[in-house]
């Protein structure tokens, strides 16, 4: 058994590589060989995940996303396609942070950050639990109002710019808009920079549902 069969496809840190070969005097030199070899993945500067070849694992980039920079969940388009909300594969996680906005990107993929007020970064925010890992994610609701709030030119008027936007240019699945929380969106509205458009989708939504 190696060291990295019980972290399993947890991200560590330096510290961790430290405890588990502590007759090596020179850590970052052993980082490397075992990043050329192919045992492990740095993440960025001091942080690692063990490959899947040493634990039999499959790596969970939501997972990453949660470790590489934090606090944060993971949002926006990602998080949509995550709940088969867009038909689109999307390859770039986009995550929402109260930090300064960054871009990580390594061996498993890009990572992006956006930052928000801690107001809005409280709302809509669940565990998600899946392949025996745990992460932060954001809602069906959140993620949608994520990308509305993140989208700098966006501006939702009238209800048939919402119905353009989700169905023409975003190809999101309407039918999943009956099951949305409009309370969660309500206060979705009320932390974001977008809160006039986030009105206008939840008087959209109301309106398809007769509410």
């Amino acid at each position: 058994m190696t060291p990295f069969e019980n972290i399993g496809n947890i991200p560590f840190d330096v510290n961790v590589l430290s405890a588990f070969f502590p007759n090596h005097k020179h850590i970052n030199e052993k980082a490397r060989a075992l990043e050329k070899n192919g045992q492990i993945i740095r993440l960025k500067k001091g942080m690692y995940v063990a490959s899947k070849m040493e634990t039999g694992k499959e790596l969970s980039k939501e997972l990453i996303a949660n470790h590489i920079y934090g606090p944060s969940y993971v949002g926006c388009e990602y998080a949509m396609r995550y709940y088969g909300l867009i038909p689109e594969r999307v390859y770039q996680v986009t995550s929402v942070t109260t930090k300064h906005s960054r871009d990580f990107e390594n061996a498993v993929g890009r990572f992006s950050y956006q930052n928000c007020s801690p107001e809005y970064f409280a709302v809509g925010v669940r565990i998600e639990q899946a392949d025996g890992v745990s992460f932060l994610i954001a809602t069906p609701e959140k993620a949608l109002c994520d990308v509305i709030n993140f989208s700098k030119c966006l501006n939702l008027r009238f209800m048939k710019d919402v119905e353009s936007y989700l169905e023409e240019d975003i190809r999101f699945d309407t039918d999943a808009l009956e099951n949305f929380d409009i309370e969660l969106l309500e206060r979705c509205a009320i932390a974001s920079r977008k809160q006039s458009s986030i009105n206008t989708l939840i008087k959209y939504i109301k309106h398809v549902r007769h509410l």
